[in-house]
């Protein structure tokens, strides 16, 4: 029966991903990657894309260049229609089109300056989706993809038990002592039975991108996934400030604001990627190991993982260790990498991930080093508050 879950699971999981846009907002905080990058005007950068908030951020904050890396085309679409709209809009127009998500009259201004600057693959995908996405009375682009149906299901159920007010009360507050009183008050209604079912299903999961092998790092710790869940959204609205949350806010209202959007959203950082840092962004559609492969030359002293590793830790265990040969060769002397679990502890999959360093077998946990105090600090700050763990290791491989 176990093996008949997991296996149904999986295709769902795969039929999710493998058929949509799952990611609108990246769901990994720069703030606190930026600390930890410590990046110079020297670093390559390889992340994996999801929306390519987070790239774009990268080059804001002055890589030499952020090489964004997705198997999923759709999810590097969107960040080439970002890098387009940067290059050819004034600022109101683009943040109407990724800070309001609705642009009205979209399809013209695509056809006339951003489809060119696409590749083929993005061209074909915008040509079907722009005016849908983006000039659609009743949906903004962020309640778009699985990510934002699922957002938007949940903003139903708000709206249904007469909640809306308390939300927007609770985004609104003035300070942290009121946005605690607010949240304890909100927090009970919001967890009711259907909503702990919800939270609890492995459509729900893959809808937001967690497979069952994550699932399963989280479940080591949490026994289910509702106590994890609560535990997360108890220290997103009752510990951590709102204010400038945009991560949440996003997925509650379905747009940002000036205050309380992503970097690449905000005038500054808009103006610095126009003035030239967009020319330091590019998206690749493929593995990360099939991107280093193919660009074997190619040296990347920063890596930001996400939360893939995970994906890879049971069933493609290999895979896992051939990416990490691959990272290795491409990898300058001490480099640095980020990564992020949905369990505690990584060290369980990790660490058995066989290396060859200078023609010497090892294991990946030899070459490792951690700064445990620094990740720890800054897990602590995270807005998006949904993982279990966060990681900033340098590479022992000179």
């Amino acid at each position: 029966m176990g093996s008949c879950a997991e296996w149904l699971s999986m295709k769902v999981f795969t039929a999710v991903h493998g058929n949509n846009l799952v990611y609108n907002t990246c769901w990994e905080d720069p703030r606190l990657d930026k600390q930890a990058l410590e990046l110079t005007g020297d670093d390559n950068v390889l992340v994996i894309t999801s929306a390519g908030c987070n790239a774009l951020s990268y080059a804001i904050g002055g890589a030499k260049h952020v090489y964004a890396v997705d198997m999923n085309y759709r999810q590097n679409a969107t960040l080439d229609l970002k890098i387009a709209a940067i290059k050819e809009l004034d600022y109101e127009t683009f943040f109407k089109l990724f800070g309001e998500g609705r642009l009205p009259g979209v399809e013209k201004i695509y056809r006339d300056k951003l489809r060119k600057h696409l590749p083929e693959m993005s061209q074909k995908y915008w040509d079907r989706y722009v005016k849908s996405f983006f000039d659609n009375r009743r949906s903004t682009f962020y309640f778009r993809g699985t990510s934002g149906f699922l957002a938007k299901q949940i903003n139903r159920y708000i709206n249904l038990r007469g909640m809306r007010k308390g939300l927007n009360q609770l985004l609104n507050a003035k300070d942290l002592e009121e946005q605690k009183q607010l949240w304890a008050q909100f927090r009970d209604r919001f967890w009711s039975c259907t909503m702990r079912f919800i939270v609890n299903r492995d459509t729900t999961m893959s809808m937001v991108g967690v497979p069952k092998d994550q699932r399963k790092q989280i479940e080591k710790t949490y026994g289910q996934l509702v106590p994890f869940v609560q535990e997360c959204l108890d220290t997103i609205f009752g510990v951590l400030p709102i204010q400038d949350n945009y991560f949440w806010r996003v997925y509650a209202t379905g747009q940002y604001t000036r205050t309380c959007c992503p970097e690449y959203v905000s005038e500054e950082g808009f103006r610095i990627l126009k003035d030239g840092a967009i020319e330091n962004v590019s998206s690749y559609t493929n593995t990360v190991e099939g991107f280093l492969r193919e660009h074997s030359d190619l040296k990347i002293s920063r890596f930001i993982l996400l939360d893939h590793m995970d994906w890879l830790s049971d069933k493609f265990f290999d895979a896992l260790v051939n990416e990490w040969d691959a990272i290795l060769h491409c990898a300058t002397p001490h480099a640095r990498v980020l990564w992020r679990s949905g369990g505690l502890d990584t060290s369980g999959y990790l660490h058995r991930v066989p290396v060859t360093v200078n023609g010497k077998q090892t294991t990946l946990e030899h070459i490792l080093s951690y700064h445990k105090e620094q990740a720890a600090e800054l897990h602590k700050l995270c807005r998006v508050h949904t993982y279990g763990s966060f990681y900033i290791a340098d590479l022992l491989n000179d």
